[in-house]
């Protein structure tokens, strides 16, 4: 299991601030709760760690084959994007998932070191009456919430917390199961339940969720219990509203809208507004097409040392994914411009660059450039003692659409991310 640093994860109420670049209202304080972070994709000895970058792509592209599933039972193809399909299950090359199993038995006779960052953004919420707590991934990419059951059969679940229907007095269950499937043949699956989730002191009740009893080997070596989707309704396995939407709907948060601000430390979740005090200046607001039930921004252009590469793009702001992904032709295109950039790893997607000499990468939906530092790109040394480093930015045909690029925590830790329902609108803002 990797480590975790407190960090944290204040909920803040506030009025909306309207479309369009423009003042951010005064925020009201809430309450607070802390999350963690854990493990990056660079290893202690400053070298990309390729084996499990692949396992997190895989992970990418059969969360997001699970969301087009999802969208196509609620809304039908209609509502799929030009150039979206649903891809064939991934898996984790055997070979990969070997070496890290052997990492894994490593790490266990070792002194853990705390050099693992970054990857995800969790925080503890309760669920049922009398509360059980439950340590949950925060993901823009999904739209449902589950948690292990205490009926889970899988090995995977042992060292999570389970919930007890049979202990709270607010759990119904209802008809119908849940089930996401993964490519090792192995899925997250269980009945569905509605109860009180409570997430900083701000309760929604009846919400529905899924307490698992079958729990996929990825989340073996995962701190997290479950995840709780914060995307649109339209791609909710359940069919269901997600936590927020019904927050909002039962009154119990000031503004429609929620607000990420990702870094090394003293990150935080605003649920209800915005935290000035983590940003400056205006926040940029770009319009949002949630008829695929993402928070995907329409359009947008990826520049290269501010020279405009690609155009016409949309770009999902993605939470609860590592990296940036892009349509092949356009990432080629990108890192075309690139002085001594490389192919890292062709059949992945992976592209390199001179570690002295980071190219400045920035998108734009028409206001202004949004760069990811250098520091972001930077997913570590090839090898060690290269003088190439691996790109945070990957080419990789998602299924989401022919001009769709994912944005993912490379993009988000650069700026002040805020979800806007009512304006149906993404904003970003400069970090304070």
């Amino acid at each position: 299991m990797f480590n975790k640093s407190a960090l944290l994860l204040a909920v803040t109420l506030a009025v909306s601030v309207a479309a369009g670049p423009a003042p951010a209202a005064p925020t009201k304080r809430g309450t607070a709760i802390p999350i963690a972070k854990r493990s990056s994709l660079t290893r202690e000895d400053g070298v990309f760690d390729h084996d499990k970058a692949i396992a997190s792509t895989v992970l990418t592209l059969n969360k997001h084959r699970a969301n087009l599933i999802n969208l196509e039972k609620n809304k039908g193809l209609d509502a799929f994007h030009q150039g979206a399909e649903i891809k064939a299950l991934k898996t984790v090359p055997v070979d990969v998932e070997a070496r890290m199993q052997q990492r894994a038995v490593k790490r266990q006779s070792e002194t853990l070191t705390d050099e693992e960052d970054d990857l995800e953004w969790a925080g503890t919420i309760s669920v049922g009456t009398p509360a059980q707590k439950f340590l949950i991934d925060f993901d823009t990419g999904s739209s449902d919430l589950w948690i292990p059951s205490s009926s889970c059969t899988s090995s995977t679940c042992s060292s999570k917390s389970k919930y007890k229907a049979t202990s709270s007095s607010t759990g119904v269950k209802k008809s119908g199961t849940f089930s996401i499937e993964y490519g090792d043949q192995s899925t997250v699956s269980g009945p569905i339940y509605t109860d009180t989730v409570t997430v900083a002191k701000i309760p929604v009740t009846k919400q529905y969720f899924s307490p698992v009893t079958t729990l996929s080997a990825s989340f073996a070596d995962d701190p997290i219990d479950g995840i709780l989707g914060l995307a649109f309704p339209a791609i909710s396995n359940l069919n269901q509203n997600p936590f927020f939407v019904n927050a909002d709907a039962a009154g119990v948060v000031d503004a429609n809208q929620f607000s990420f601000y990702l870094a090394s430390s003293g990150s935080e979740l605003y649920l209800g507004g915005t935290n000035d005090d983590l940003y400056t200046g205006d926040i940029e607001f770009n319009s949002v097409d949630s008829s695929g039930g993402f928070w995907q921004a329409t359009g947008g252009k990826a520049l290269v040392d501010s020279a405009t590469t690609v155009s016409g793009i949309e770009t999902i702001i993605d939470s609860g994914t590592t990296l940036i992904y892009g349509p092949p032709a356009d990432v080629k295109k990108i890192f075309a411009k690139v002085t001594g950039s490389k192919v890292y790893d062709s059949k992945n997607g992976y592209y390199s660059y001179p570690c002295a000499t980071p190219p400045t990468i920035s998108f734009n939906w028409g206001g202004q450039n949004w760069a990811i530092s250098a520091a972001n790109l930077n997913l570590g040394q090839t090898a060690t003692g290269s003088k190439d480093c691996v790109a945070s930015i990957a080419a990789q045909d998602l299924g989401l659409g022919s001009n769709v690029f994912l944005l993912g925590d490379a993009f988000m830790k650069n700026v002040y991310t805020v979800f806007d329902f009512d304006q149906e609108a993404v904003g970003f803002a400069e970090l304070a």
